[in-house]
């Protein structure tokens, strides 16, 4: 099980090739949110995502055996660019197999870091991947189902308490569970009394599912804005402790989705990936709610997405 002293070593090991994405108040949604909003936006990180914390936690804990034989990963896009950021990084090999939906700024921006791109169905990723590792001798990757993946996206969780101690909610979007784990892990880490919040898609809403059963539920494949949260099955190391450290999962449905970007944009004056936006939905769609006196922290995960695509909501 991942423990708050592994996300702080995380920290150790990345600190100096990450950027420490800082805490920004953003008074103008508070109104529209209910409560003192303030925005971690690791769509600013260097890949534009927070998925780098966890690939170099990852690649960084490998031998130098395993490096020099290369390494492949699955993804839906903000892995595979961190992966590849991580193997350029380090002078490592890397091939991404990519779901074959995801969008080109993804696509292209793993190329041009180096690494091989694969596409394939969402449901044959994993084959695929497997066989090189079979065929080649890669190390594998794993997007967020892995304690070294889960501790590095607990950095997130810890500096944003040290950086705004008297935080009392941190909302972050759902989808393996690689990230609200490690966020819940890494921040109560640091003060236990802060609350916890998931929000994911609502046509695939794994984990309130799977909180509701007591054990992993697989749903059918869907397709959602959020394109980078479309994982049909919560990760086998991810639910116990998404069970055990995380206080709340809500969803949000598309319309929700789309208001929350459009909220962002025009009164935050952000520019982030409709996954980014998901926590803000969940809000506005009345799924959660806040005292109008409560600081909550949005952690904005990501900000690869084409601007066409973002006017066009």
């Amino acid at each position: 099980m991942v423990t708050a002293k592994e996300v702080a070593q995380a920290k150790e090991r990345i600190g100096k090739y990450i950027y420490e994405t800082p805490i920004i108040r953003i008074q103008n949604l508070d109104e529209a949110l209910g409560c003192q909003v303030y925005v971690k936006p690791e769509n600013m990180q260097k890949t534009h995502s927070f998925k780098l914390r966890g690939a170099l936690n990852k690649i960084l804990s490998l031998s130098p055996e395993q490096l020099e034989k290369g390494i492949v990963t699955v993804s839906s896009g903000n892995h595979g660019i961190g992966v590849a950021y991580a193997a350029k990084l380090l002078g490592v090999k890397a091939t991404v197999v990519l779901t074959d939906t995801a969008p080109e700024i993804k696509i292209n921006g793993i190329r041009d870091l180096g690494s091989q791109v694969m596409l394939c169905e969402l449901n044959s990723r994993q084959a695929l991947a497997d066989s090189l590792v079979e065929e080649h001798g890669y190390t594998f990757v794993p997007p967020y189902d892995d304690e070294a993946i889960i501790a590095g996206q607990g950095t997130c969780g810890l500096e944003i308490v040290r950086q705004l101690p008297e935080v009392d909610v941190i909302m972050t979007p759902v989808s393996g569970g690689g990230l609200v784990s490690g966020v819940a892990i890494g921040a109560k880490g640091e003060k236990s009394s802060v609350r916890v919040v998931g929000a994911e898609p609502a046509v695939v809403a794994r984990y309130s599912q799977s909180l509701q059963a007591g054990e992993p539920v697989s749903l059918p494949k869907a397709a959602s804005l959020a394109d980078a949260l479309l994982v049909t099955r919560p990760g086998k190391t991810n639910f116990p402790l998404v069970k055990q450290h995380v206080d709340q999962v809500v969803s949000t449905s598309e319309e929700y989705i789309i208001k929350a970007v459009q909220l962002l944009s025009r009164e935050g004056k952000i520019i982030a990936e409709p996954a980014s936006s998901i926590t803000m939905g969940a809000i506005l769609e009345g799924n959660i709610r806040f005292k109008p006196d409560q600081k909550v922290c949005f952690l904005l995960s990501g900000g690869n997405t084409e601007l066409p695509f973002l006017a066009s909501l």
